[in-house]
């Protein structure tokens, strides 16, 4: 019987430092063609996606939700600022999918994240989240930190 694929890995961070170091131990583990990619984005992807979605923050989101679903998603609030994002959540899908899937080189993806982190670091977002509204600087974070572990959860190094 063949051995079964290995799951996600389990991933929380505790700063936005961590985002950076985790997706900078990938970027390493794929040039030295030892990563192994369990969803269908390429890291380049990912960590470009995880950068634009930082940087909405600053420059506001190309989406609004409607007021209903905006009403009863605040009540899920503290399940995406302090729990665990699952695959496949029951966000409202955008025409062609959700936003930032660009392609992108793994350098060019982790340069971008790289800079957005950085930001978020020293600066707390200035616009109104999509759907939660006003956040407070660690509810910003917290947030980031939660949809990065999601998506860098489906890379392997072993």
């Amino acid at each position: 019987m063949p051995a079964s694929p290995k799951p996600r890995r389990e991933l929380h961070f505790k700063s936005i430092d961590d985002i950076t170091a985790d997706a900078g131990k990938l970027a390493q583990a794929e040039r030295n063609n030892k990563l192994r990619r369990l969803g269908n984005w390429t890291l380049g992807q990912a960590c470009g996606h995880l950068a634009t979605w930082i940087d909405y923050g600053y420059e506001g989101a190309p989406v609004k939700f409607p007021w209903l679903l905006r009403l009863m998603a605040r009540g899920r609030k503290k399940k995406y600022i302090y729990g665990v994002m699952n695959p496949g959540g029951r966000l409202p899908r955008a025409p062609n999918g959700t936003f930032a899937t660009e392609m992108m080189t793994t350098e060019a993806g982790l340069q971008r994240l790289q800079g957005a982190c950085a930001r978020l670091k020293k600066e707390t977002p200035s616009r109104l989240h999509f759907v939660f509204g006003k956040l407070k600087p660690d509810e910003w974070k917290n947030l980031h930190m939660r949809h990065a572990e999601l998506h860098l959860s489906f890379f392997r190094w072993d």
